[in-house]
């Protein structure tokens, strides 16, 4: 009864000029709650980071991550409807992440979402994770509309995906093995700079010049990556240089590693858009927040006429205001509706 009520009720919503979503976001290690308006318009977007919980362990250990949901929702949530100046009962719809990622932190975020949803008799909206991510572009960039080529770049996933509108993703090339964002902080704990592994390596790379040669992109012509290769020439490189008793270059490693790791995907990226047609390209994801990727794409964007988007900083890494954008677009577009028996899913298809 509850899914056939509530879609009367999304037909009556998308009648509506303003829609407020409340969206819900559990992935990983950041419990977070916000508050938007018509998929732009960000009125709260609360975020409880677990980061110097998990450092401890040198990655997200899954079970504290799940643990530390349950017990932050319910301030998160207090939190973000009072920045927003907003009741629960003024929320139109329930936007929340149902993978992919950690499934026991999903689960919280799941549950939670269909609580509230249920309780307060209003339709409830599953969101594709990485679909979220672009959608922070939507929030940066008021004016951004479709269609452009994406590339998606996270701890979980590396892909370069056509968006022909705001529901519709045609993935183009993926990595064939390890996610960037993965091989980011593998390099990391490899050479002793810890976790997050991202944001130290780009900066160490800063004071570095690529002056190792690890691999070649046997990938070339493809549209598809491959980063498992690049991480172990990294590793058997320390390794080698460990076993000799010399110093590490490291601010070299990370130079040489992260030119080798991006400039390809660059590339691949702005190649797609030149063969497809399309001017611009949006980038999202947490590895989007590097600032060597950002301007190889922005500088590369500008030789061949392509204008490059990317979300601000503080909506790059996982956040629900972008869960609540694609929970709009979902709304109106009759995608992604449920149930309450919509269930948390650890792997989920892009397209």
């Amino acid at each position: 009864m509850y899914y056939e009520e509530m879609l009367k009720k999304v037909k009556e919503l998308q009648k509506k000029s303003d829609i407020t979503i409340l969206g819900i976001e559990s992935s990983c290690d950041e419990t977070s709650v916000a508050v938007v308006k018509n998929g732009r318009e960000v009125l709260s977007n609360v975020i409880s980071t677990q980061i110097d919980i998990h450092t401890r362990f040198g990655g997200v250990v899954p079970e504290v991550a799940s643990r530390n949901h349950l017990m932050a929702f319910n301030g998160v949530l207090d939190s973000a409807l009072k920045q927003a100046n907003v009741t629960l009962h003024d929320i139109d719809a329930i936007a929340v992440t149902y993978g992919a990622g950690l499934i026991g932190a999903l689960m919280v975020g799941v549950t939670f979402a269909k609580t509230l949803a249920y309780s307060l008799n209003i339709p409830l909206i599953a969101v594709n994770h990485i679909r979220g991510h672009m959608c922070a572009n939507y929030i940066s960039h008021k004016d951004l509309t479709p269609p452009f080529v994406g590339l998606i770049v996270s701890g979980g996933h590396t892909a370069i995906v056509k968006v022909d509108n705001y529901t519709d993703f045609k993935v183009i090339g993926s990595t064939l093995d390890d996610a960037i964002g993965e091989c980011y902080d593998k390099v990391a704990r490899v050479i002793g700079l810890g976790y997050p592994g991202g944001p130290k390596v780009d900066k160490c790379a800063k004071e570095g010049k690529y002056s190792i040669k690890f691999v070649k992109d046997k990938l070339k012509k493809s549209y598809d990556s491959s980063f498992s290769g690049l991480k172990t020439a990294v590793i058997n490189y320390v390794h080698s240089l460990n076993q000799k008793g010399k110093e590490l270059p490291i601010n070299d490693i990370c130079a040489s590693f992260q030119c080798e790791a991006v400039l390809p995907l660059v590339e691949k990226t702005l190649r797609a858009a030149k063969n497809f047609g399309y001017k611009k390209v949006c980038m999202a994801g947490g590895v989007s927040a590097n600032k060597f990727l950002r301007e190889s794409l922005s500088s590369g964007g500008k030789e061949q006429g392509i204008e490059v988007y990317y979300p601000e900083m503080s909506l790059c890494t996982d956040n629900a205001a972008m869960i609540a954008s694609q929970g709009y677009f979902n709304l109106i577009n009759n995608v992604g509706i449920s149930g309450l028996d919509l269930d948390a899913v650890s792997s989920i298809n892009l397209e």
